[in-house]
């Protein structure tokens, strides 16, 4: 950062720490005993499509790595689009299976990255629900190197339960690197491993 950089009150954009993916088991632990929420398994990792030989190949390495594991039962990681044309590679584990899941999620954030296309990576969630059958993921934002809540209100209109993304910021606060731009907290509506 330069000097007309801190005198137009411009700030260094939060380099992505991927290792913080690695603390949902520990924050899942948090959570159910604070909410009521466990893991569904589900997961998926969001990025703006680029097309291309590289990425192309990019994605065919990451998905043939993820599908290799010998331990994964249900279907194989597969590659989604949302209404908004954005990519996401959805990958489904056993509900007790979260640390192998932030696995997943991790290659696919490092895979992408280390082939030049860190950019294009926009967040990765993981799926949580309730004895109520209500959902909640867990969103990291790779460019601010966050999480943030969001829960979807079950019904056809977009709504969220802004009281239980909020209890669920404060409970979390010790476990994850939560984001606490609330403006920063985008409603990913629809989106695969949810």
């Amino acid at each position: 950062m330069g000097l007309l950089d801190i005198l137009l009150g411009r700030t260094k954009p939060v380099a992505p720490d991927l290792d913080q993916l690695f603390a949902l088991p520990s924050a899942a632990v948090t959570l159910q005993a604070a909410a009521g929420f466990t893991p569904t398994g589900h997961g998926a990792v969001c990025f703006a499509t680029v097309e291309g030989a590289a990425f192309e190949q990019t994605h065919r390495e990451v998905q043939a790595l993820l599908d290799a594991d010998a331990d994964r039962s249900g279907p194989p990681v597969e590659l989604r689009q949302d209404d908004y044309g954005y990519s996401w590679l959805v990958s489904r584990r056993a509900p007790d299976q979260l640390p192998q899941l932030v696995n997943d999620l991790h290659a696919v954030n490092s895979s992408m990255e280390v082939n030049g296309f860190g950019p294009q990576l926009l967040c990765s969630l993981a799926g949580f629900t309730d004895d109520a059958g209500r959902q909640l993921a867990l969103v990291y934002l790779y460019k601010r190197g966050t999480f943030y809540p969001f829960a979807p209100l079950a019904g056809t209109a977009q709504r969220r339960d802004n009281a239980l993304e909020l209890r669920v910021k404060a409970a979390l606060g010790d476990d994850l690197r939560i984001e606490q731009d609330l403006s920063r907290w985008f409603p990913v509506w629809g989106a695969p491993g949810l």
